[in-house]
């Protein structure tokens, strides 16, 4: 699968038997017969990107090398919702006139099939959802574009309501996921801010004191911030996602809550099984908050983010339909 540019805009292009990949600071890459001789093209041109360069670096090799005559390859219109299916009848070729300037690195195509999507399985409409530029079409969405070339959709079955469900379903987890991975990589220092932007999310003040010895930050979180008004909250962050808090922590935290207090103990690397036990039994309430928690309370009350809650963790809204 090789995507016509940013959002589809070399579609139509593309379509006059042609696919192309972009990175036109890199030059000629036809006496390119090295990985390591295109990263270090790559690093040339973008020095401050170093550890964003084996994707590029891989696909532009796959593009140059290991793509051959009569592979496969596959793109999609966009405006048109079709895939165009056909077979690779060229070597590569460096051309910033064939296609568009900025996606000079082009290879020949002689296209066989125009598929629409809405014929295609919700399986195989997942699998061709990437955003990489250039990537590996798994054997069964071959085999299910393959199966519908050709076809009119009215022929085929229609995506029911439960699969349309379905796919939301895999969307939502997907993005969730994706929150996910952006707290984990949020450091110690920020992680306790993003707690305290969801509490101010809620109707919360809050005041986050520096941090300490453990390089952990406590936050205090009430109406009036100061903690003279109720509820008053304790706010104990940690980030280490791959250790779970145990019951000695949570047991170290409930002694400092008094008896007006609430507690909040938020963990990346969530909670044992004792330590969930300790919360259960305390005199005070006390509520943990593990990663999936966290992602939860963001998506929740996003809406409400103040400034430095977006400039922490930026987000997007996505529509769906509603049938």
């Amino acid at each position: 699968m090789i995507r016509a540019g940013e959002g589809g805009y070399l579609a139509e292009k593309f379509a006059k038997g042609f696919v192309a990949i972009g990175w036109h600071e890199l030059g000629d890459l036809t006496n390119i017969h090295d990985p390591e001789e295109i990263r270090k093209k790559y690093l040339a041109a973008w020095p401050e990107k170093k550890g964003a360069s084996s994707n590029a670096v891989a696909m532009l090799y796959k593009f140059r090398h290991a793509i051959k005559t009569g592979d496969s390859v596959l793109t999609y219109n966009r405006e048109k919702r079709e895939y165009l299916l056909g077979k690779i009848s060229g070597d590569y070729r460096f051309n910033p006139k064939l296609v568009d300037p900025e996606y000079p690195h082009v290879r020949e195509v002689k296209w066989e099939h125009h598929i629409s999507r809405d014929a295609l399985k919700l399986a195989s409409k997942n699998s061709l959802g990437s955003t990489l530029t250039l990537f590996a079409v798994g054997d069964d969405a071959l085999a299910d574009l393959l199966n519908v070339a050709g076809k009119p959709v009215e022929s085929l079955p229609q995506t029911s309501d439960d699969s349309e469900g379905e796919e939301r379903r895999i969307l939502v987890e997907d993005a969730q996921e994706r929150i996910k991975d952006k707290i984990v990589k949020l450091s110690e220092d920020e992680l306790p801010q993003l707690i305290a932007a969801i509490l101010r999310a809620m109707g919360l003040k809050t005041r986050v004191s520096p941090k300490g010895a453990d390089r952990g930050r406590d936050i205090l979180a009430s109406p009036d911030g100061l903690g003279l008004q109720e509820p008053r909250i304790k706010v104990e962050v940690k980030h280490k996602p791959n250790t779970p808090i145990g019951a000695p922590d949570l047991r170290s935290f409930i002694t400092t809550l008094k008896d007006r207090d609430k507690g909040l103990y938020a963990s990346s690397g969530g909670f044992t099984k004792e330590a969930k036990y300790e919360a259960d039994r305390a005199n005070v309430p006390v509520a943990l908050v593990d990663l999936d928690a966290m992602a939860n309370l963001v998506v929740e009350h996003y809406p409400n983010f103040d400034l430095d809650g977006r400039t922490l963790l930026p987000l997007v809204k996505i529509y769906w339909p509603n049938e």
